[in-house]
């Protein structure tokens, strides 16, 4: 099996102007309010790109941003915070890959699903996504501010979220010490292993659908 992991660096021209003066771009992009992003439908605040024009690089995405993975339905739903993956070609189509604990709920609704979407907010609602990291169980979903809402697919996220990457499940496997070649990534393994009784699962999903804020 072959990944190849693609880092996407592409500079949006959405909503800006150039200065004449200074020659630097000026967002023109009036910001909405919480309560005008909860009462707006997902077609007017989404806009679907291809998987090779997301505008922003993966290293931030995952490991700055964070990925908020959701899986479920509308009645039984699930988000945790991932910061290993990213995103590249598997079996000649789009692909995404994260590193989760086996014991995740949310990975337990992947399975059941086949289908999650991976999702980035911006720094404003870090607050609003940390408790899918540090909780687990329903609880955490019925507290959340932010907005649960279906895609056109039927996937779970947030209208809150300023990209949105839906996926179909490819594969789930699970890691093995012996497969790691350097001494802290297999001290990693071991010791989660420890602790969950049960090895990281590497999860691989095919790009479905690619969604951006207007």
């Amino acid at each position: 099996m072959f990944l190849t992991i693609v880092t996407f660096l592409f500079s949006g021209c959405n909503g800006n102007s150039r200065n004449a003066v200074t020659g630097q771009e000026e967002s023109t992009v009036v910001k909405m309010t919480r309560e005008q992003i909860k009462s707006a439908s997902f077609g007017e605040l989404f806009e679907q790109i291809e998987p090779k024009d997301i505008p922003e690089d993966v290293f931030t995405l995952v490991n700055k941003d964070f990925t908020v993975l959701t899986a479920g339905t509308p009645e039984l739903y699930n988000s945790m915070i991932a910061s290993w993956g990213g995103w590249g070609t598997l079996f000649d189509k789009p692909a995404t890959w994260c590193f989760l604990r086996s014991n995740r709920y949310t990975l337990e609704l992947i399975r059941k699903d086949k289908g999650y979407t991976m999702s980035y907010f911006d720094d404003e609602y870090k607050e609003d996504i940390m408790p899918f990291g540090m909780q687990s169980g329903g609880d955490k979903m019925k507290n959340t501010r932010l907005t649960a809402v279906q895609t056109p697919a039927g996937n779970m996220t947030f209208k809150e979220a300023k990209l949105i990457i839906e996926c179909r499940l490819f594969e789930i496997t699970t890691v093995s010490p012996d497969d790691f070649e350097t001494d802290d990534a297999r001290k990693f393994v071991v010791d989660a292993y420890a602790e969950t009784n049960g090895y990281h699962k590497l999860v691989f999903g095919e790009i479905i659908k690619v969604w951006v804020r207007k």
